[in-house]
């Protein structure tokens, strides 16, 4: 998961000042708007790269997934990051869980489908041993990372509601909202308040939003896995 963060520093303001953010304002973050900015991200260069392509399905852009041993991003920044209250709706759909995947076990923590939310915040108030980790990260990536990053999973059959932390870093959490074979192969829609999921996650109200990211991945566990997704867009104020 540091990895993640060193990825996710592109989606990061330039220079040490903590955003302020803008007043939020509604949008599409659709996969075929140019304006949305979307690009694939390496994970790391020791791991493959999940492939990534776009296609017009029944009139809108699709996002395929396919991950063969494999970890990276497809991402998209705010610019300028934005302040909540905001809500996140998207569609997500896969086939099949990843084999033998457990993301509460670092060892086989993949997932077929995921939805990142990027925030910024004040890494002076983290404790000691969490900014020291962010030191060698940013002096790593060459530039700030994320202060706090969300992550929306469909788990292998950890409960729905679940907020599962990541066993490298408190500044990553994982929030289940959807688990097990149920629903495989057809279309979700999902739609979270953002506010109220991180509160449940960190215990504090949310900083300026970053940006947004999706990745599937099957880097620990060694298999393959396939996603889709549409429809990304943000909204203001709660639903």
């Amino acid at each position: 998961m540091l990895s993640l963060l060193l990825a996710m520093s592109c989606i990061s303001a330039s220079g040490a000042v903590q955003e302020v953010g803008a007043a939020c304002k509604p949008r599409s973050l659709a996969f075929d708007d140019t304006a949305a900015g979307w690009s694939a991200v390496p994970l790391s260069k020791l791991k493959r790269d999940t492939a990534y392509s776009v296609a017009q399905q029944e009139g809108r852009a699709v996002l395929r997934a396919v991950a063969d041993r494999s970890a990276s991003l497809y991402m998209a920044r705010l610019k300028p990051a934005q302040l909540s209250p905001m809500t996140i709706d998207w569609e997500w759909m896969t086939d099949a869980l990843v084999p033998g995947a457990d993301n509460r076990d670092k060892s086989a923590e993949d997932a077929p489908l995921r939805v990142l939310v990027a925030f910024d915040g004040d890494v002076a108030a983290l404790p000691d041993a969490e900014r020291k980790r962010f030191s060698r990260a940013k002096n790593l990536a060459r530039r700030d990372i994320p202060y706090a990053v969300l992550m929306y999973i469909w788990s292998d059959h950890v409960p729905v509601g679940t907020v599962i932390p990541s066993a490298h870093t408190s500044q990553v959490k994982m929030m289940v909202v959807a688990s097990g074979p149920d629903g495989l192969g057809r279309w979700h829609s999902v739609q979270r308040n953002i506010d109220d999921d991180y509160k449940a996650a960190y215990g504090t109200a949310p900083g300026p939003v970053l940006g947004v990211a999706v990745m599937t991945d099957t880097d620990n566990t060694g298999s393959q896995a396939i996603g889709n997704y549409a429809g990304i867009r943000i909204s203001c104020g709660r639903p």
